[in-house]
C-alpha cells in the first residue's frame, strides 16, 4: 500500500515538475527566458518549448503584434504664429528584438508605449513651432508627419536602441484650445453674416436694377404701340376722307342728302330725345319737307 501511495505521490511530483518547465509560445508573441534575472533566451517561432523549473528558469511574454499608441494629452501646442492648438495623433508600432526592448525600456508593451508617447509628443511639439495653423490644415500636414515620424525613429534608434519599430505617425485632429475656438466661431459667424448681407443688398440693387429696365422697356413699348396706332388710325382717316371726298365729288346733292340723314341720326338717337324748332323756318329739316332742290333732284337717281 505504501509503494502505491510513494508511486503515485512520484508521478504527481514528476508531472507538476513536467508542467513547470514545458510552456507554449503563442504566435502573437515573443517568449523570454531567464535565468537568475537575465535573459537566456528569446523564443520567436510559436509551438511548445521546455525550460528549467523555478527558481531557476522562468518566461514571459511580450506582444509581437502591430501596436496602436493614442493620444492621451490635451496639453496645448504653440505654432510658428504663437497659436495655441490641440492635436489628437496616433502611432503605430511593433517589438522587433524583445532582448533590447526588455534591458532598454521594460517588462511589458506598456512601459514603452508611456516612453513612446513622450517621444512622439515632443518631435510634434518641435515640428508644430516650425509651422503655422494653415500649414498644419494643409497639405503639409503630410510633410509634418513625414518628420516626426524620422524624430521619432532617430531616437528609439539611438544609442540605446529601444528594439522597436515605428510604422505610422498621424494627425487625427488640430484644432484650437477651446478659449480660441468660442472667439474663432464667432468671428466665422460675423463674417458668414457679413457675406450673407452684402449678397442680400446686392441681390436688392440687381432686382431694382433689372424692375426699372423692364419698366422702361414696357413705356417705350406702350408708347411705339400708341405711335404706331395713332400712325394707322391717321392713314385710316386719311384714307376714309380721300374715299368720302371722292364719292361725294362725284354726286354732291347726294353728299348733301347723306349728310343730312347722318344728321338726322345722330339728333334722334334716343326715343327721348326731343328738339324745339320751327320746321318751317329751319334749314335742318329741308331734305325732310322735300323743299330742298338738290335732294329732289337726287332722289330719282337712286
Amino acid at each position: 500500500m505504501n509503494r502505491i501511495g510513494f508511486i503515485a505521490t512520484s508521478i504527481l511530483v514528476a508531472l507538476a515538475l513536467l508542467s513547470s518547465m514545458a510552456f507554449v509560445v503563442d504566435q502573437r508573441q515573443f517568449g523570454v527566458v531567464y535565468a537568475l534575472g537575465q535573459i537566456k533566451e528569446v523564443i520567436t517561432e510559436p509551438g511548445l518549448n521546455f525550460k528549467l523549473p523555478p527558481p531557476f528558469q522562468n518566461v514571459s511574454y511580450i506582444d509581437k503584434r502591430l501596436l496602436t499608441l493614442d493620444s492621451s494629452d490635451t496639453e496645448p501646442m504653440l505654432t510658428a504664429e504663437k497659436q495655441r492648438v490641440v492635436i489628437d495623433w496616433y502611432v503605430r508600432w511593433r517589438i522587433t528584438d524583445p532582448s533590447e526592448y526588455i534591458r532598454n525600456v521594460g517588462l511589458d508593451e506598456n512601459a514603452g508605449a508611456m516612453q513612446l508617447n513622450r517621444v512622439v509628443r515632443n518631435a510634434f511639439q518641435e515640428e508644430i513651432n516650425k509651422r503655422t495653423v494653415k500649414e498644419l490644415l494643409s497639405l503639409k500636414r503630410e510633410a509634418l508627419m513625414a518628420d516626426v515620424k524620422r524624430e521619432v525613429l532617430e531616437s528609439v534608434r539611438g544609442a540605446k536602441p529601444w528594439g522597436v519599430d515605428v510604422v505610422d505617425v498621424r494627425i487625427t485632429r488640430v484644432d484650437y484650445v477651446e478659449a480660441i475656438t468660442e472667439s474663432v466661431y464667432r468671428r466665422m459667424e460675423a463674417e458668414r453674416k457679413r457675406v450673407a448681407n452684402e449678397l442680400r443688398s446686392t441681390g436688392a440693387a440687381e432686382g431694382e436694377k433689372i424692375r426699372a429696365d423692364a419698366d422702361r422697356q414696357r413705356e417705350i413699348a406702350i408708347a411705339n404701340a400708341y405711335r404706331d396706332a395713332q400712325k394707322v388710325k391717321g392713314e385710316g382717316d386719311a384714307e376714309a376722307a380721300r374715299t368720302y371726298a371722292e364719292a361725294f365729288g362725284r354726286d354732291p346733292q347726294f353728299a348733301k342728302f347723306y349728310r343730312s340723314l347722318e344728321a338726322y341720326k345722330a339728333s334722334f338717337n334716343k326715343k327721348g330725345d326731343v328738339m324745339v324748332l320751327d320746321p318751317a323756318s329751319s334749314d335742318f329739316f329741308k331734305s325732310l319737307r322735300g323743299t330742298d332742290p338738290g335732294t329732289a333732284q337726287s332722289a330719282p337717281r337712286r
